[in-house]
């Protein structure tokens, strides 16, 4: 039987890379080698990434609540040095096995055939994951960069639906789960380069203590006031936290970094 071995959170603040003010940020690039590494130790086979889009796939036409991506994959679109613009593993019958479970399980998916990623799912991809391979990515984009927003609660249901698509998969599967964003960020808006790290302690106590009552509490009026828009991306983890009920964890390192305009968490979610 499949099984579902970790989850991770992680942002993909475009500025980590660009760095235009040169802040010191090597420690911080480290984060994701440790967790790449924490990934390989597992044995995992598939990942799963949990990301929104930043108007530069769909733009305003277009916007689903939640996407999945079943072909080829390639990656991070938009140009960010240090990060390959790469083909990125993916394996379209475990994508197409997730996309009926959720037909089947009360969640109208969207499907993508073939799809070039931005930074929420190709920064992940490319510094979290190896690159040989071995571990092949499903992006699950979520409605959580652009208004209408996905329901906190229907963010976590959708962590519970791949729980249980996962655990009914036949194979020995090995799957990690990764909920890819900022914490607190205010994007394009007067307020940005601001950061709450009041906020930020909050959201990474609740995914490392097991405790989405916390998060899913949170209307979306608290969240724009006290994490901004880009603070909507707690959905995503709050999708890891669904997938891996009562799981504890540990922040391997934040920081609201200078050079940068999010709170930046890496945490771990072991399953319980």
């Amino acid at each position: 039987m499949a099984n579902i071995v970790g989850g991770y959170i992680m942002p993909h603040d475009p500025l980590l890379f660009v760095n235009p003010q040169k802040k010191e940020r090597d420690h911080l690039l480290a984060a994701y080698s440790r967790i790449c590494d924490k990934v390989r130790a597992s044995g995992a086979t598939k990942a799963i990434i949990f990301g929104a889009d930043h108007y530069i796939l769909f733009g305003p036409r277009c916007l689903p609540q939640f996407l999945i991506a079943t072909g080829e994959l390639h990656g991070p679109i938009d140009r960010l040095p240090g990060v390959a613009n790469a083909p990125i593993a993916s394996d379209p019958d475990f994508a197409n096995y997730l996309v009926n479970h959720a037909h089947n399980n009360g969640f109208d998916v969207s499907v993508a055939r073939d799809l070039g990623v931005d930074h929420a799912i190709g920064v992940p991809a490319q510094l979290a994951l190896p690159t040989d391979g071995s571990v092949q990515t499903v992006p699950v984009y979520m409605a959580s960069g652009v208004e209408p927003y996905v329901r906190l609660q229907r963010a976590y249901e959708f962590g519970q639906m791949v729980r249980d698509a996962v655990g009914g998969m036949p194979g020995d599967e090995r799957v990690v789960l990764i909920g890819s964003g900022g914490i607190s960020h205010w994007v394009g808006t007067g307020e940005m380069g601001r950061i709450n790290p009041e906020f930020d302690k909050k959201v990474l106590d609740a995914i490392v203590s097991g405790d989405p009552s916390t998060l899913l509490s949170m209307t979306d009026e608290e969240i724009m006031r006290d994490g901004g828009n880009g603070g909507m991306e707690i959905r995503h983890f709050l999708a890891v936290m669904g997938a891996l009920p009562a799981g504890r964890g540990e922040v391997f390192i934040y920081e609201a970094w200078s050079g940068g305009v999010t709170g930046l968490g890496f945490a771990e979610i072991l399953p319980a």
